[in-house]
């Protein structure tokens, strides 16, 4: 980040810009002038922090995603199928078990063992050609949408939170007052919360592997020159299943978190697989703090314009994505190679 600040004084001062307007919108209170404008300030709240949580399970899906499209180089299509997988099993071992967090690890080694297939039977058979591992990709998840389909069916489901995070919790943030003249402050989901936190961890985590450890420098050096890192006796396959298998499981969780505050239903994997692709497009490439900052605001702007242009909502995340191809091709955080 520094030294992207360093190269970049102007867009640094004008993201400093933007984040400080947006915490004044959020913190100080609103005059009558200002809710004529942007309407009620608990409702901008709410599109605010949805964009925000929406961008942490974005997040979550898309750095399994960045780890092997970005990192390893592995055009893997079938991304958002492994998501949707993951949220299915999700339910049926929350509705056997009666435990959510039991769920996770469940399905992190469920999934996870199916990314090690997908490595080692497929990905491994044509490294280097991303057009086959596209369509072979695309064919996966076809056969793996019918499958689920088969088994679940076409209703939606949805993963009950547990009784501790169900409901809403209080926030220090004033949304007004009320006939009595008092301060009401700002009530939002405690699972949402959680989620966010638990997302922030896992973010924070991946970085400092990948930059901080043996493992993170075997990664990124085997992407770099697999040839050479081979010559000095590592076996660089090993390293790349079990990121494979990593990412995999990420997803799988995704489709829990998404299962818990939204729903499963047929179609969900192409959504993902789609949001995913915008994420690494807008953050760059095997970047953990791209990733992040895409998935937050591809976030922010589906539920900004739910809120205020629900006709463009869609609109809105194609157009960053669309300026930051034209004025930053490798994503905001990318590196040339």
């Amino acid at each position: 980040m520094q030294g992207f600040a360093s190269r970049h004084p102007v867009w640094t001062v004008v993201i400093a810009v933007v984040l400080a307007v947006l915490l004044w919108l959020i913190l100080a209170p609103w005059t009558p002038e200002m809710e004529g404008v942007l309407g009620r300030k608990r409702v901008f709240l709410n599109a605010i922090f949805s964009g925000i949580t929406l961008g942490a399970l974005y997040f979550l899906v898309a750095a399994g995603f960045t780890l092997i499209f970005g990192l390893m180089r592995n055009v893997n299509l079938a991304h958002g199928s492994l998501y949707l997988l993951g949220g299915y099993l999700g339910y049926e071992i929350s509705e056997a078990t009666g435990s959510w967090l039991l769920a996770f690890p469940a399905v992190f080694v469920l999934v996870a063992l199916l990314g090690l297939v997908l490595q080692h039977q497929v990905f491994r058979r044509m490294e280097g050609e991303e057009l086959r591992q596209t369509m072979v990709t695309i064919g996966i998840s076809v056969v793996l949408a019918d499958i689920m389909l088969w088994i679940w069916g076409g209703q939606s489901y949805t993963i009950l939170s547990p009784d501790w995070l169900s409901g809403p919790m209080e926030l220090p943030i004033v949304t007004g007052t009320n006939r009595a003249g008092e301060t009401v402050y700002m009530r939002y989901p405690q699972v949402r919360i959680a989620i966010l936190i638990a997302a922030i961890v896992i973010g924070v985590a991946m970085w400092l592997v990948l930059n901080r450890t043996r493992l993170g420098m075997l990664v990124r050096a085997g992407v770099d020159d697999r040839e050479m890192l081979s010559a000095s006796g590592i076996r660089i396959q090993y390293v790349f299943l079990a990121v494979f298998a990593f990412g995999a499981g990420l997803a799988g969780i995704g489709g829990i978190v998404g299962g818990t505050f939204q729903s499963l239903s047929p179609g969900e994997d192409t959504r993902f697989l789609l949001a995913s692709l915008v994420v690494v497009i807008v953050g760059g490439m095997g970047s953990i703090p791209g990733a992040a900052i895409g998935a937050l605001l591809i976030g922010l702007a589906e539920q900004i314009g739910l809120v205020y242009a629900p006709t463009y909502s869609v609109v809105f995340t194609f157009l960053i994505m669309a300026a930051v191809l034209a004025f930053r091709p490798q994503g905001l955080l990318g590196s040339r190679r």
